[in-house]
């Protein structure tokens, strides 16, 4: 039973229409590493019952390396680039193969999307792989997306495929997240006899991100910390995040139908334009602005631009047209844009009456 609070923030669920679901690699994968095709039938079984109800999905799926792992005789999730880059190798056409015979036998298309960060972080290969994803929604057609280990490096990479499904809910944009993981979602008091899961988040502060772990699993990434980086990218691009079990029977349906399923994340009420959620999400910042406490307010409070006198500290070297982080004397970013001048033409402070972050190319976080 839903308690009244709850209610009111998972009744708005029943009417998203487009979902990305993210399978994490332990939701996939039996204690051998390798993919479990009883859980991937009942996971197929239910977003294919999303799809015959009318809904988009979406699928963001971990397990490429777990898979190329079991099939190359890995017992532990290798450390050397090389030898990821061929676990993912093989394990991605295992995956796809599982994957378009189980949508099959509901009548459905699949197509195999691999992303690195640098396809979003260009503006024109972001706005095409937008199209793509779009374009095969309207055709009925379930895109599975995953990151493109084979070729991707430190640089390149999103870091985790949490990450990615909220920067793929965050490019469409979808109505709605789902984050299928090994957990019920976030616990409080993690491992003590008074553990509970929390069932509705409405704003990540530091007592949050504190419950948040990383992970042991030989074949996962990232653990609950890179499921609530994911969240802060979700609900500050508009978008409702739900994170709980794979295990449990009808579970997309059940969140889908308003239930108390998992934690959910509160959206942000005012959703981002697609231009400022390509500038806070989708690059890796160049360097670091640090503004005075006159600034922050400007910024923050007043919708203002920022001038040269705001700026305290500059660290890194970037070119003009780069995104930078804005941070706080404190060290706290709560900001990115675009600037207009590089590092050493701020540095030299010899700017005056310009914009080096116009209000247009700047993001509050």
């Amino acid at each position: 039973m839903l308690n009244s609070t709850a209610n009111v923030h998972r009744a708005p669920l029943k009417s998203a229409s487009r979902i990305v679901v993210k399978l994490g690699t332990g939701v996939l994968t039996d204690s051998r590493k390798l993919i479990d095709p009883a859980q991937l039938e009942q996971l197929v079984a239910q977003v294919a019952a999303l799809k015959k109800s009318g809904k988009e999905v979406v699928l963001v799926t971990s397990g490429a390396v777990g898979a190329g792992m079991g099939a190359l005789g890995y017992a532990a999730r290798p450390t050397n680039l090389a030898e990821k880059q061929a676990c993912a190798a093989v394990g991605q056409t295992r995956l796809m193969a599982v994957y378009e015979k189980l949508f099959a036998a509901h009548n459905l298309v699949v197509a195999q999307v691999l992303l690195t960060h640098e396809d979003l972080e260009h503006h024109e290969r972001h706005l095409n792989a937008r199209n793509t994803l779009v374009t095969l929604l309207q055709r009925g057609v379930v895109p599975i997306i995953n990151e493109n280990d084979a070729v991707s490096f430190t640089e390149i990479k999103f870091g985790d495929n949490d990450k990615l499904s909220a920067l793929v809910a965050s490019l469409l944009p979808a109505d709605l997240l789902v984050i299928l993981t090994t957990v019920d979602g976030v616990i409080e008091n993690f491992g003590k006899k008074n553990a509970k899961t929390l069932s509705v988040i409405e704003k990540i502060d530091s007592a949050i991100q504190d419950m948040a772990g990383g992970t042991t699993s030989e074949t996962a990434v990232g653990g609950m910390k890179s499921k609530i980086d994911a969240a802060k990218i979700a609900v500050r691009s508009g978008i409702p995040l739900v994170i709980a079990s794979g295990s449990r029977k009808n579970v997309l349906a059940k969140i889908l139908g308003g239930a108390d399923e998992g934690t959910l994340f509160i959206a942000k009420p005012n959703r981002l334009q697609g231009r400022k959620r390509w500038i806070a999400f989708f690059h890796h910042p160049q360097g670091t602005l640090f503004v005075d406490p006159g600034a922050k307010l400007a910024l923050r409070e007043k919708g203002k631009s920022l001038l040269p006198p705001g700026v305290a500290r500059c660290e890194g070297d970037f070119a003009a047209d780069d995104v930078v982080r804005i941070c706080d004397l404190d060290g706290t970013e709560f900001a990115r844009g675009i600037v207009k001048f590089n590092s050493e033409e701020i540095r030299a402070q010899k700017l005056t009456r310009v914009e080096l972050v116009h209000r247009d190319d700047l993001v509050i976080l």
